[in-house]
């Protein structure tokens, strides 16, 4: 069996195992539904609380009459509740194809589901609506709930769908390290080494001396890597308003990054912004870029599966959300950390946390006032995969290292920047 690399580090995987994966759910919904089974209690929530709203009712109806016919497999909105019926009462797996010889990690089993439908222009105006996004967020806290129980701990095993069978322990420490030597695990000679659920595994904390902090060459100012993550884009200039929904360009609005707090995005009025991505394989806990004092830390409600939607890549229309990331600076829930760095030349740096689809639970551990410096926890993200920006002012002349091209992974806590006179 062959370990498969899938597009986008792990978000979208190779046509056989999407579809092994949608048929895998489809057989398993036909037997209790054919039956008349009761959607389980949050779907049924989440099913009234969209056909109570006309208007989410005729947009879900134009959602699936726009899906691409040839690729989407999810017929209809009764059917899509079924694949949820499903899907918040299990974790995660790894997925096997034996006939293709692949295994992939099914690491966002529900943006999976979603993902072709999101990408149409009926599921943009849907995707948007606050009503829609409130009645997900409570369908998404359930299942959040449910991956902190013991039972979802049921796919932390060596069988072939677990995540510590030999083909996830090769995704787990494809360019990042030996499992047990990278990450503190409560029990090393367990299977599922100590974590006693999903949740505990995927907020699974790193060694220092895995991800050591490197000290700044001499008479130098640096910037570390926030997150372990793939290089999406940096941009210089931004603005505090711009076309941030146009497709071809991928602005950054600052205005609307920061959720209409107009006097914290003028700092940044004609700055620089780095943005990466994390796969469902990566660490997921956000780390201090600089040495400095927290200003501000909250969280901002948006979207959570909404993608401005494409032609796609090469043809093939999956995975729009990956290539609306700037976009989702604007749009999706996330966390907002300003910290002013105790180096003039830096100043005011903002940490963006975006939360994607079913990562969207954005957890801060500090709080204004609270020192930090590079390598110390600031936070983390629950679920899945997702995104953050750094975010510098204009005064600060920001030169990124060799390392920092685009597709290119890069472990937290790498010196990512140097920051000039």
């Amino acid at each position: 069996m062959t370990l498969n690399v899938p597009r986008y580090n792990g978000w979208v995987p190779s046509r056989a195992v999407y579809d092994a994966f949608i048929n895998d759910l489809m057989e398993r919904a036909t037997t209790p539904y054919s039956a008349g089974a009761e959607h389980v209690p949050s779907v049924k929530r989440f099913q009234e609380a969209i056909q109570a709203n006309p208007t989410m009712v005729n947009l879900f109806n134009n959602v699936f009459l726009q899906a691409p016919q040839s690729q989407s497999q999810v017929r209809d909105f009764e059917h899509l509740l079924q694949l949820f019926d499903l899907i918040v009462v299990g974790p995660p797996r790894f997925m096997v194809v034996s006939e293709h010889g692949v295994t992939e990690p099914i690491g966002v089993p529900m943006y999976l589901v979603f993902d072709l439908l999101s990408n149409s222009s009926a599921a943009y105006d849907l995707f948007r609506m606050e009503a829609f996004n409130e009645a997900l967020k409570r369908l998404l806290s359930s299942w959040g709930d449910y991956l902190r129980t013991s039972d979802s701990g049921s796919t932390l095993t060596d069988a072939p769908d677990g995540w510590f069978s030999q083909g996830a322990i090769q995704a787990l420490e494809e360019g990042r390290g030996k499992f047990n030597q990278t990450y503190v695990v409560l029990n090393d000679t367990a299977i599922n080494r100590g974590y006693t659920s999903w949740d505990q595994f995927f907020t699974r904390q790193i060694r220092s001396d895995a991800r050591p902090i490197v000290p700044a060459p001499k008479d130098k100012t640096v910037v570390y890597n926030a997150c372990e993550s793939t290089v999406e884009r940096y941009k210089f200039n931004v603005q505090a308003h711009d076309k941030f929904w146009l497709k071809g360009t991928m602005s950054y609005s600052l205005y609307d990054i920061f959720n209409g707090d107009n006097e914290t995005a003028q700092h940044f009025v004609g700055g620089t912004v780095y943005q990466a991505f994390l796969s469902p394989q990566d660490y997921h806990r956000w780390h201090s870029p600089v040495t400095g004092k927290v200003v501000a830390a909250r969280i901002v409600d948006g979207t959570y599966y909404a993608v401005l939607p494409d032609e796609g890549e090469g043809g093939d229309p999956r995975g729009a959300l990956i290539r609306s990331q700037p976009w989702l600076t604007v749009a999706a829930t996330r966390a907002i950390i300003t910290i002013q760095a105790d180096s003039e030349k830096i100043g005011l740096v903002a940490f963006i946390g975006v939360g994607m689809a079913e990562v969207s639970t954005c957890q801060l551990l500090v709080q204004p006032g609270s020192r930090v410096e590079p390598g110390q926890e600031i936070g983390m993200f629950h679920f899945g995969g997702s995104s953050h920006a750094l975010i510098f002012g204009p005064h600060v002349k920001v030169t990124f290292t060799d390392e920092v091209e685009v597709g290119k992974h890069i472990h937290v806590n790498r010196i990512i920047a140097s920051v000039d006179q």
